[in-house]
Formats: C-alpha cells, sequence, structure tokens
C-alpha cells in the first residue's frame, strides 16, 4: 500500500489510542468493522472519504488533522515533523509535558 495510507493509518492509530480506545470500541461508535480498522491503522486498506468521515467523527477530531503536514512527509529526515506526528494525537496534558522537556532541553544547549 501507498506511504500516505501507512501516514494516515498510523496517524488514525495514534489518536484512537491517545483516546482510550480498542479497535473494537472505535468500530463500534463508527459503524464499522474491527477487522477494517486495523488493516486501515496498518495501511493494508484504502479509505473512502465516508469511512474516514465515520472514523473521524468516532474519534471526534476534524478530518482535516488526518493529512496535516502530510506533503511533507517526503523527507525523512525531517525531525520537526516527526516530532509533529508524534505529537499530535497525544492529549493535551502529555502534549503539555513533552513540550516542557523539550524547553529544558533547549535551555541546556543554550548554555
Amino acid at each position: 500500500m501507498s506511504d500516505i495510507a501507512k501516514t494516515v493509518g498510523k496517524r488514525l492509530r495514534g489518536y484512537r489510542t491517545s483516546n482510550g480506545l480498542s479497535q473494537e470500541k472505535l468500530a463500534e461508535k463508527a459503524g464499522l468493522h474491527p477487522t477494517y480498522i486495523g488493516q486501515v491503522e496498518r495501511g493494508e486498506k484504502n479509505l473512502t472519504i465516508e469511512s474516514l468521515e465515520k472514523i473521524t467523527k468516532a474519534l471526534d477530531i476534524p478530518m482535516a488533522s488526518v493529512f496535516e503536514k502530510i506533503e511533507d512527509r517526503r523527507d525523512e529526515s525531517n525531525f520537526s515533523l516527526k516530532a509533529y506526528d508524534l505529537l499530535s494525537h497525544k492529549n493535551a496534558a502529555d502534549r503539555e509535558k513533552l513540550y516542557n522537556i523539550l524547553l529544558e532541553i533547549d535551555s541546556m544547549t543554550q548554555k
């Protein structure tokens, strides 16, 4: 499957896990089959717009968040985008903690 399908699937998995949902619970909320959710998360299936809408509504996220910065992923050495992908699906408290860690590291490198 394509890189974009894998990236979208990985992002959806991140949002699902940060919401504390199993694949089965997400599938139930979205009206889809759990096997399908797993295949999407692994990048094995291409999503339809309708299925993506069902999943993002079940996750309570905007559809656009799944595609943010995706066009810039061609450069695998782009650590800013890797950090964005890591942080984007974390809850607010975890994002704040990680940001504070980055600030500490940054202040140490300034000395």
